[in-house]
């Protein structure tokens, strides 16, 4: 059985409808499992049920084995950092990572030297007697990193901890975070709505919309492999149009007929997919192939895309600057099959 295991967890505010509806997640002990999706998508409310801090409706959560669905917050062990850090701005770096240990009333030589080798490895050991105002954003989400990991907790809980900084410190502390979960081997829940984030970071990843889990797998298979529209959709696929299946691998969209890796359609309604990197150019007839005409241009920096009329709709299409096309022009459009995804249409 898996280290932590949510079964059927339902969660109802007001006895009608579900915030979270028959979700299941498994993890394995030593993992970092994101899970990621848009506002009111269910992801903060799953990671209150496993804090404790609600309680579900129906459902089991077992740690380890052990069912804690009634243990309270107190006595889960379990590490959390915010948003908002929540340092206490009147205590010092070292008071603010000894809190948790203090309250478990460790000896106070326990205590210092927890601190002492929790500040060393989160690389804030010159910054103990300062105060939290006196650091700068991403000093002070590690301080509150040390502050949860200090306890040793069964599980560390991030939620968006990382929205209030700006783009180049979210990148050094994502790189941070992987770096002191694998080194201290704890298993971690992190909260985001940002895929690039979770994707960089992540072991698994649970993709949830409306309280549902639509897709939980690794990153790579997540991205190249999405299972739901959504879950393309919200993973930065933007061409979409239906297709119907017509023999083994053969599917036919309109006029067109389409090769793909499908030897069997994996619904009966079905719409396929590409991303705009994935399309081709084509120079010379060849499979898979749909004429167009290009509408917009779009300068990207290193490259430019296209808006591209067809008579299967408009495509957005990335090209180089080898080859640069007005609008107007005439070009044709590959969908390499091995590219191109086939999804249920819902």
């Amino acid at each position: 059985m898996s280290f932590v295991n949510l079964n059927d967890i339902r969660v109802s505010y007001d006895g009608k409808q579900n915030v979270l509806e028959h979700l299941n997640i498994s993890m394995e002990k030593g993992e970092l499992v994101s899970l990621l999706g848009p506002s009111g998508c269910g992801k903060t409310t799953t990671l209150r049920v496993i804090a404790g801090l609600i309680s579900p409706n129906d459902g089991s959560f077992l740690l380890d084995e052990e069912e804690i669905i009634k243990v309270p917050v107190h006595k889960r062990n379990f590490g959390m950092v915010f948003q908002s850090y929540a340092l206490f701005p009147h205590l010092t770096i070292a008071e603010n990572v000894a809190f948790g240990l203090k309250l478990r009333k460790l000896k106070k030589s326990e205590i210092d030297e927890k601190v002492n080798e929790m500040l060393k490895v989160c690389g804030l050991e010159q910054f103990g007697a300062r105060y939290p105002k006196q650091l700068s954003g991403g000093q002070r989400q590690r301080v509150a990193l040390a502050r949860a990991l200090v306890i040793e907790p069964k599980l560390l809980l991030l939620d968006e901890p990382l929205s209030n900084l700006d783009a180049k410190l979210r990148v050094q502390m994502r790189v941070e975070i992987k770096r002191l979960q694998q080194q201290l081997g704890i298993t971690t829940v992190f909260v985001t709505h940002d895929q690039e984030e979770c994707f960089s970071i992540s072991d698994k990843v649970a993709v949830m919309n409306n309280g549902v889990i639509e897709q939980y797998d690794t990153p790579e298979n997540i991205y190249r492999y999405p299972k739901t529209k959504f879950v393309a959709n919200f993973i930065g696929f933007e061409n979409f149009f239906k297709i119907e299946h017509v023999k083994e691998k053969q599917y036919q969209s309109g006029e067109f007929l389409f090769e793909t890796v499908y030897e069997e359609a994996p619904a009966e309604k079905l719409v396929a997919t590409i991303r705009p990197d994935d399309i081709e150019i084509a120079s010379d007839e060849t499979e898979n192939l749909v004429t167009g005409q290009v509408e917009v241009r779009t300068f990207l920096g290193k490259s430019y895309q296209y808006e591209v009329k067809t008579a299967l709709g408009a495509f957005l299409v990335n090209g180089t600057d080898k080859q640069i096309y007005e609008k107007g022009d005439k070009i044709a459009l590959k969908f390499p099959k091995e590219k191109l995804i086939l999804l249920e249409d819902k």
